[in-house]
């Protein structure tokens, strides 16, 4: 039986889809509300721990202006390659359906001070959230966007973050919340059950490991911070099929290297996505609604 990592992705290609597909769809839509509630500003030196191919840090690059500090952060090679590679994003139109997040506008929100400032550079920096290369009370903000739940020790990886923030730092760390409020890919969990096998739906249901509010509010208060609380974020992910969310997550996440899937086994699966999720069918395109659990904390 295959063993699939909880979330490595192996080579650019599969970065690269990542970054087509699925930063469009599921991720992007929950960046500015996470740099929200977060409340950067300009001039503040912002972290974000598993950046990926960096959508929250561009953001926040933005966000803070020239005057501040970005480093995004992350254990794969590849994704930071592609992150590398991209151009400066403005607070608006890449980054997605704002709206939707419901996140409550923190200062800066408005984004005069970006725009009058022009963008902070990027570092990026390769190495895990596990064991920060970076010195004691650093940052003023740790954002951290659908990687908490991955992590092989997220007490570790929370004290690391709360050891680089100055004290009153915030922290906001956004993660799905139950899968059962996410039906796009609970859809594909079962349709992986039924088709592929139980390891392999299991390693897409890892990313709602943290899917109970409580939880992370108790992870939070373990590691040391203050004043935490939790908001529940609901919005919509969108694909042009479900054909394409299938496709996507089989290119683009761990199920990469599974290895070959006949079209016999790839066209079952996306019939039952298909079927599971009529309801959410507009015009043949997918609106599927989305839900988030975002921490918040001080230092």
């Amino acid at each position: 039986m295959a063993s699939y990592p909880r979330w490595h992705l192996v080579g650019r290609d599969a970065a690269e889809t990542y970054e087509r597909d699925l930063v469009p769809a599921m991720f992007a839509p929950w960046a500015p509300g996470l740099i929200d509630l977060a409340g950067v500003r300009r001039g503040e030196r912002v972290l974000d721990v598993a950046c990926g191919t960096g959508v929250v840090t561009r953001l926040a690059a933005g966000r803070v202006g020239s005057a501040g500090r970005v480093v995004g952060l992350d254990s794969n090679g590849a994704m930071l390659e592609i992150a590398r590679s991209l151009p400066p994003l403005g607070r608006t139109g890449e980054a997605g359906e704002a709206g939707e997040t419901g996140g409550a506008a923190g200062a800066g929100a408005t984004g005069e001070d970006s725009e009058a400032g022009g963008a902070a550079a990027i570092e990026w920096l390769e190495a895990s959230a596990l064991d920060l290369p970076l010195p004691d009370a650093a940052f003023d903000v740790v954002l951290c966007q659908q990687g908490l739940q991955q992590f092989s020790d997220r007490p570790a990886a929370l004290r690391e973050m709360r050891r680089v923030l100055v004290p009153g730092g915030r922290l906001a760390a956004g993660v799905w919340s139950r899968i059962e409020a996410n039906p796009g890919m609970a859809a594909l969990v079962a349709a992986l059950a039924r088709h592929v096998g139980p390891e392999a739906a299991a390693n897409r249901r890892a990313p709602f490991a943290l899917g109970d509010a409580a939880e992370v509010r108790d992870l939070l208060a373990a590691a040391g911070f203050r004043n935490v609380e939790v908001r529940t974020l609901a919005g919509t992910a969108r694909f042009p099929s479900p054909e394409h969310l299938v496709e996507a997550q089989l290119a683009a996440t761990p199920l990469s290297t599974l290895g070959v899937i006949t079209g016999e086994v790839r066209a079952a699966i996306a019939g039952d996505v298909r079927a599971a999720l009529a309801p959410y069918l507009e015009c043949g395109a997918l609106s599927v609604p989305m839900e988030i659990h975002v921490g918040l904390g001080l230092a």
